[in-house]
């Protein structure tokens, strides 16, 4: 499979007005994405993702912006921005578990799950360039998270309520706050915020 690109803005019309453009049944769970899974993914404008270590505290957090790409039907990375906690770097350091969800706020009633392992990779590291090609240059960017997907399952999605979206702060708002810093200013918000997880798990973000 070819790269995929999860790029919510594509068919903006569509997502503003609450509609879901995908065509697509509930199909049994599964070990690797398939293009209708895919497509279905690219149709969302942003997903979830849960981390958690052994112990402590279990995590969930929203991301959007053009920020996830399917890499291979059993492997996705995405793009994460720098933001006031670090604890998904922290719980994948742990222990290396992910599962990142979508949910359709358009007329498809599907939420799609995907679980796997994943890992961190920081600027310093030796692939960051060769993952970081397939994203925009956003400012702020923290690290990328290159999971290996070990299953895909979808539920009912009726309880979702249908949105629209009607503005992107991660465009607007969050990019360019972390755009107009220098290094030496975003290096100090990481020291300050970003360097342990809120158990006190270690982040890496400086070293390994």
């Amino acid at each position: 499979m070819s790269e995929r690109r999860f790029a919510p803005h594509r068919n903006v019309v569509d997502v503003l007005f609450g509609m879901d453009t995908t065509k697509w049944r509930r199909r049994p769970a599964a070990e690797t994405l398939s293009t209708e899974r895919v497509q279905f993914i690219e149709a969302q404008p942003m997903f979830f993702v849960a981390t958690a270590a052994a112990g402590g505290t279990v995590n969930v957090s929203p991301k959007g912006m053009d920020t996830l790409r399917v890499l291979a039907p059993d492997r996705i990375a995405w793009l994460n921005l720098s933001g006031s906690g670090n604890e998904t770097a922290a719980h994948v350091l742990a222990a290396g578990r992910m599962t990142l969800m979508w949910m359709s706020i358009g007329t498809t009633p599907i939420i799609l799950r995907v679980y796997g392992q994943a890992r961190v990779v920081y600027p310093r590291h030796d692939d960051w360039d060769d993952l970081a090609r397939h994203f925009p240059e956003f400012g702020g960017s923290r690290q990328i998270f290159d999971l290996h997907v070990d299953k895909t399952a979808d539920s009912c999605g009726t309880g979702v309520p249908i949105m629209s979206v009607e503005a992107d702060r991660g465009v607007t708002d969050l990019e360019p706050f972390y755009a107009k810093m220098t290094e030496e200013r975003l290096l100090g918000f990481w020291e300050r915020k970003n360097t342990t997880s809120i158990d006190g798990f270690p982040t890496n973000i400086f070293t390994d």
